[in-house]
């Protein structure tokens, strides 16, 4: 099974399950708290992605120009 179709029926399950038990995701979402969290871990995501990137451009550079191979 590819992977986005395992993700997809787990998010499905996720839900299911989160309305089974009288959690409605809508008033997550939209209540303060839940804006204020899925602000912080958006924070963190970007943060993380931009030290990732930056961290290989400079490995590339480091390994294109400053290691060169003997010819």
């Amino acid at each position: 099974m590819p992977t986005m179709v395992r993700l997809i029926f787990w998010v499905f399950v996720l839900l299911l399950a989160l309305s089974f038990f009288g959690i409605s995701v809508q008033a997550i979402i939209n209540s303060p708290t839940g804006q204020e969290n899925f602000s912080y871990l958006y924070h963190l995501l970007v943060q993380g992605w931009q030290y990732a990137y930056q961290y290989f451009i400079q490995a590339w550079l480091w390994a294109t120009y400053w290691i060169r191979p003997t010819t």
